[in-house]
């Protein structure tokens, strides 16, 4: 499902009204992408960069072009690891933060892992 304009300029204004919000939506595709939900990592990731950076500026600090950046971040796209932890790596030192990872027990929800 594709999302409407209305939901995607609600996204940008909350992004740039509320550092907490910024920061959070981050970390949830952060999460997603480690926990192997990718097509969630990849919405979220691109929902968060058009909010903030923009595509254009994210090529220029990772050396990615932009087409390739929003092909790889597409709901068809394939990342490369490398590629993916670029931009990941940029994406928490523009926010001024660093995210890290706590070992847990695995939780089931039904047939899937959380």
């Amino acid at each position: 499902m594709a999302l409407t304009r209305d939901f995607k300029e609600t996204i940008r204004a909350r992004v740039a009204q509320d550092p907490k919000f910024r920061k959070e939506l981050l970390r949830e595709g952060i999460e997603s992408m480690l926990t192997g939900d990718i097509a969630t990592a990849k919405t979220i990731l691109r929902d968060y960069i058009n909010a903030t950076v923009g595509f254009t500026k994210l090529a220029e600090a990772t050396h990615i072009p932009s087409k390739s950046l929003m092909r790889m971040l597409s709901p068809g796209g394939n990342p490369r690891a490398d590629n993916l932890f670029d931009v990941v790596s940029f994406l928490q030192q523009r926010e001024g933060v660093r995210f890290h990872l706590k070992a847990g027990p695995i939780q089931s929800n039904g047939d899937r892992a959380v």
